[in-house]
């Protein structure tokens, strides 16, 4: 079982645009959107649900009218501003549950015990089929924390149903940039596949998602989507990455019938062969030569 991760140093790369043209490729496979924060994949592949559970990423505080005395030693403690006053209402105080960052300490140190701290449902996340195969998807609330520990989750149930299944590759499409949610992305991935474009705020950016991939030891590729808007550019990429030993196995042209193919909810792959869709076919046949 091999696991490939597709990533991108910036949003509106293609990224998502690359990994369901692979997912349309691969014969047999799961499907992981690890995009939790801005899950996408969804709107190309159609998932039919089939399992739906509650994500519990850490715990909220709240206030119990019944017990609170109205001492303010809440309001007072709480250093994230979480708890509003508001003089109107009784009890006078209650917590702000997008500023309460979880701390507990208003539940400790309440001398009413008037401060339930509980678990707290940060997301969902699924379990659907595809007309390509099975899929793993979630969704975080808004202004949910953890989405780190909710994509885990996501690649942890992918694996599940591929050993299950027997099924050779798992295709994750990762969160654009550097942060926790791609780094949970790519721990013990198999391959990180990076998608850029040819402008210089992709070279940079593209610099910092591969010394993150580069830090892990994971073997890492690239691919320039739309390198033909701008060669030059294209070709100082290409030849930056790799001198730092980064294998360039693909580039795409710029093909209207990408865009198309999104309005019809359809990979390019599947729906013309288009220069495009030509390039993600040389791309695939790469990953899995390198990949064995």
């Amino acid at each position: 079982m091999k696991e490939i991760v597709i990533v991108s140093g910036k949003g509106g790369t293609g990224k998502t645009s690359v990994a369901a043209s692979l997912v349309a490729l691969a014969e047999r496979l799961v499907v992981a959107d690890c995009d939790v924060d801005a899950a996408d994949l969804h709107l190309v592949l159609e998932p039919h649900i089939k399992k739906t559970e509650d994500f519990t990423g850490g715990k909220s505080a709240g206030i119990v009218p019944g017990r609170c005395s109205n001492c303010g030693k809440c309001h007072e403690i709480c250093r994230f501003n979480a708890v509003i006053k508001d003089e109107s209402k009784q009890p006078a105080y209650f917590i702000d549950h997008v500023a309460c960052e979880g701390c507990g300490v208003c539940s400790y140190f309440c001398p009413g015990k008037a401060i339930d701290f509980k678990p707290s449902v940060n997301g969902q996340w699924f379990i659907s089929d595809t007309r390509y195969g099975p899929m793993v998807h979630a969704r975080l609330g808004i202004a949910a924390e953890n989405s780190g520990k909710l994509v885990s989750l996501v690649r942890d149930q992918a694996k599940i149903i591929a050993e299950k299944d027997n099924l050779p590759y798992i295709i994750v499409d990762g969160p654009p940039g550097i942060g926790c949610p791609v780094i949970s992305s790519v721990t013990g991935a198999d391959a990180v596949l990076i998608v850029t474009e040819p402008t210089v705020s992709g070279g940079h950016d593209l610099e910092r998602v591969a010394e993150l991939a580069k830090h892990f030891k994971i073997p890492t590729f690239l691919c320039i989507n739309k390198y033909d808007i701008n060669p030059e550019i294209a070709k100082n990429i290409e030849e930056k990455t790799e001198a730092n030993g980064i294998a360039v196995i693909g580039r795409i042209h710029y093909d209207k019938a990408v865009t198309e193919a999104q309005i019809k909810g359809l990979p390019v792959v599947a729906f013309q062969d288009s220069a495009a869709a030509r390039d993600m076919r040389t791309i695939w046949e790469n990953l899995e030569s390198v990949l064995g």
